[in-house]
C-alpha cells in the first residue's frame, strides 16, 4: 500500500554508508529532526562509521533484488537516492563484479521501485556517461549524446544505467527521476585517482591538449541530492562548479610545474608497464587524460534552482587548503 501523496517523504539511500552517502544521510537526518522527512533508511554492505540518531541502518546488497523489495516495503519507502556503485575498483574487483553492482544493481533498485510504488528516484550518474572522445563538444549539456567508453568500465556502466533509466521514463512515467551527471568531486576528505595526480611533484599534461577539468565540491553535490530527495523538479542535470580549468591552470593553482608528455609516448610507457605487470593501466587509458567531459551547469542553476557555492577553481583551491602540498 503506497503512502498518500501529501505524506512526508520516506527516503532510502543505497550506498548510504559510503563517502557521498554518509553526507547525504546526514543531510536528510537534519530534515528528519525538523519534521520535514518521515523516515531515513541507509542501506549498505558496510557498517556506518558514525551512526546518526533517528536513521535506520539496513544491511543491504543491491545485487539482491528480493532484499531491496522487502526493505522498501517494510519501510514504506516513497523516495530512493541511488548512490551504490563501484567508482574506484581495486585489483580484487573484476569487471564482472562491477557490472553486477553498477548495472544489475541499478536494475534491481528500479524494479523494487516499480513493485512498491516508490514515487521518485534520485540517481548519481556521472559526466563519464558522455564518454571521453576527441569530438566531444567544448561544453557538454544534458542533451549531448551519451557515449560512455567500453574500455572504461565506470563510464560504460553509467551509460548503460542511463539507457535503462530512459526506458523506465517511457514504461513507468509514474516514477519521477532526478539524474545528476556529476563532474570530478573534490572535498576536504576526498582521496581518489584524480587527486593522486595532483599530489605528484609535477602535474601530468598531454602535449597539444588543454584537457580541462570541471570540479564539483562535495557539499554542493550533497545539497543537490538532499533537495532532490525532498523537493525540486524531476529531470537530468549536470552538477559541476562554474567554469573549467585547463591543466596549465590546475598546475598554477597547485603551485607546480607541468610534465608535458606526447600522447604516443605515454601510450608506449603504459603498454610496457601493463605488459610487464607494473601497472594496471593500459595505453587505452590515455584518452581519459586527453578528452575529459566538460560539463555546463546552466540547467542545474536555471531549472533545478541550485547554484553551486564553489566554482571549479574555488573547489580546487579549497581542496588544496585541506591538502597542503
Amino acid at each position: 500500500m503506497t503512502e498518500p501523496h501529501h505524506a512526508l517523504p520516506r527516503v532510502y539511500v543505497t550506498g548510504g554508508n559510503g563517502f557521498l552517502g554518509t553526507s547525504v544521510v546526514a543531510g536528510l537526518a537534519a530534515l528528519l529532526r525538523e519534521g520535514k522527512v518521515g523516515a531515513v533508511v541507509s542501506g549498505d554492505l558496510r557498517e556506518p562509521a558514525h551512526p546518526i540518531a533517528g536513521v535506520v541502518y539496513e544491511h543491504a546488497d543491491v545485487t539482491q533484488a528480493n532484499q531491496l523489495l522487502e526493505q522498501f516495503q517494510r519501510h514504506r519507502i516513497t523516495t530512493v537516492v541511488h548512490l551504490a556503485a563501484i567508482v574506484n575498483p581495486g585489483p580484487e574487483v573484476s569487471r564482472e563484479d562491477g557490472y553486477r553492482v553498477d548495472v544489475d544493481g541499478s536494475r534491481n533498485v528500479l524494479e523494487a521501485c516499480f513493485a512498491t510504488g516508490v514515487r521518485r528516484i534520485v540517481v548519481s550518474s556521472s559526466g563519464a556517461a558522455y564518454g571521453y572522445h576527441r569530438d566531444n563538444a567544448r561544453w557538454l549539456v544534458e542533451s549531448s549524446p551519451l557515449r560512455g567508453n567500453e574500455s572504461f568500465a565506470y563510464s560504460h556502466h553509467k551509460r548503460l544505467v542511463e539507457l535503462m533509466l530512459e526506458d523506465a521514463r517511457v514504461w513507468h512515467p509514474e516514477l519521477e527521476q532526478v539524474i545528476f551527471r556529476i563532474g570530478t568531486i573534490l572535498g576536504d576528505t576526498v582521496d581518489n585517482q584524480i587527486t593522486a595526480l595532483f599530489q605528484r611533484r609535477r602535474v601530468l599534461a598531454i602535449a597539444g591538449r588543454d584537457s580541462p577539468f570541471v570540479f564539483a565540491w562535495d557539499d554542493d553535490v550533497v545539497a543537490c541530492m538532499v533537495r532532490a530527495a525532498t523537493d525540486g523538479p524531476a529531470g537530468i542535470y549536470n552538477v559541476a562548479g562554474d567554469g573549467a580549468l585547463p591543466v596549465r591552470e590546475v598546475a598554477q593553482v597547485l603551485g607546480k610545474k607541468r610534465l608535458v608528455v606526447p600522447a604516443w609516448l605515454l601510450k608506449v610507457v603504459l603498454w610496457f608497464g601493463h605488459s610487464f605487470g607494473m601497472t594496471g593501466l593500459g595505453p587505452e587509458q590515455v584518452k581519459f587524460l586527453q578528452y575529459r567531459p566538460v560539463l555546463l551547469n546552466t540547467r542545474l542553476k536555471q531549472e533545478f534552482g541550485y547554484t553551486p557555492r564553489k566554482s571549479s577553481r574555488e573547489a580546487l583551491q579549497a581542496w588544496l587548503a585541506a591538502h597542503p602540498q
